[in-house]
Order: structure tokens, then C-alpha cells, then sequence
């Protein structure tokens, strides 16, 4: 899970210094809050990330054009609009499959950008572009593919669920990089550890929710 670095001058925050090796630079706690709409589709995925200081106060440095050590509200605005360009690259770092295969998402409107005690907070919201039901083998997460940043969520709670049905519920994969790594020993090649870029295999270490039907106990309830 990454998020990309800023290059000076230039301000391209998020998406364009490439890494030197396949671990992360920037660190991120994230909620993600998922919604289930009156027909029992997934209906939202509501993100919240929240940047650690060090990688909060190089923004800070990069946007704070009037140089008062905060960033009002024109600069978190330019912050707002120089993350949703350099993430769409990365589908905002969303992990959404269904069966094994990708969920196309449509891509956020808009980004919020908030400064909060010397962290910078990014919010924003997606929806699938096609009606996508809980049921099958459904997989909900965030991870950057090429492991510049690293976004987690602290405990199972910051995943969470809105309007699930009457008798489902939900789990969180939280995998063992360990077994990981050599689950998928044959992909997973020295160009990936040396340079991750473009491989998408990100995606296995993934903090996640996944399961078939979000663990409804009654059949065809989901």
C-alpha cells in the first residue's frame, strides 16, 4: 500500500517520485466506511486517510504559498485538486474485486482536504460504476501498488459497514506478509522487490474486508 512522493518545484504530490525500493516512505491510518443501499447492493466507499507528520509537514511546506505555517482554505483546495489528479492513476489506491476480477469504481467528484494537528486528512467517496451486490467472493480495501505508501487501518473497527441486511455480518483479512510472500513465491520475482511499479501485486498484503456473501448466515440474505 502506497501513496507517491512530492517533487519539488512542481508540486506533484502523490504520484510521481518513484521509489527506490519496495518498502514504504509515507505512512497513513485509514477508516473506510462501506454502505449497503435499500436493494442490497454496495452502495458507497467512504475513505478517510490521516498522513503522519513528517510527510504532513512537506505538504505543508509545498502549499503554503503566504508562508504562515497553516494552509487555509485556497491551499488545502490546490492540495485537494493536486491528490485527485496524480491518484487517479492509481484508482485512489482502491482494492475493490468480485470473484478474483477488478470492480470498475467510478472516480471521485472531489476530494476533502482537511490540516489537523499537524496531519493532513483526505476524504473522499467513490461508488461502483454497476450495481455490485455483496454476494460471491467480494474483496474491499486500499493498498498503493507500488508500496511508497504505506495506508492501514489501526484495528478492525476502522473498516466498517452500513445497512448490511439482518443476519450478515463482516470479516477483515489482515494478511501475514510471511505467508504471503510465499503463497505467491512464483509472482511475486526480484523485479518486484526491487522496484514494485506497475506489478499490482501490492494487493496481497492488503489489509482487507473479504468474504463470500460478508459472512451471511442465511442464505440469500446478502
Amino acid at each position: 500500500m502506497r501513496l507517491v512522493g512530492i517533487v519539488s518545484g512542481a508540486a506533484l504530490l502523490l504520484a510521481s517520485m518513484a521509489p527506490a525500493s519496495a518498502h514504504p516512505h509515507v505512512f497513513a491510518e485509514a477508516r473506510l466506511d462501506l454502505t449497503i443501499s435499500a436493494d442490497r447492493t454496495v452502495q458507497s466507499l467512504r475513505h478517510l486517510w490521516r498522513f503522519d507528520e513528517l510527510f504532513s509537514s512537506t505538504v505543508l511546506m509545498e502549499f503554503d504559498k503566504n508562508s504562515d505555517l497553516t494552509l487555509d482554505a485556497k491551499e488545502l483546495d490546490e492540495v485537494a485538486l493536486t491528490v485527485h489528479a496524480s491518484l487517479a492513476e492509481y484508482n485512489y489506491f482502491q482494492l475493490v474485486t468480485l470473484n478474483g476480477n477488478d470492480v470498475v469504481m467510478a472516480p471521485p467528484p472531489r476530494l476533502v482536504v482537511n490540516y489537523d494537528n499537524d496531519q493532513l486528512v483526505v476524504l473522499f467517496e467513490t461508488k461502483p460504476k454497476d450495481a455490485l451486490p455483496p454476494s460471491g467472493k467480494v474483496s474491499i480495501g486500499v493498498y498503493d501498488p507500488t508500496f511508497y505508501t504505506a495506508i492501514d487501518f489501526t484495528d478492525d473497527d476502522k473498516i466498517a459497514v452500513g445497512s448490511l441486511p439482518q443476519g450478515c455480518g463482516r470479516s477483515v483479512v489482515r494478511p501475514d506478509p510471511d505467508t504471503a510472500i510465499a503463497q505467491n513465491q512464483k509472482s511475486l520475482t526480484d523485479a518486484f522487490f526491487n522496484d514494485p511499479t506497475g506489478t499490482n501485486l501490492g494487493k496481497i498484503f492488503a489489509t482487507r474486508l473479504k468474504r463470500s456473501r460478508f459472512d451471511c448466515d442465511v442464505p440469500n440474505s446478502c
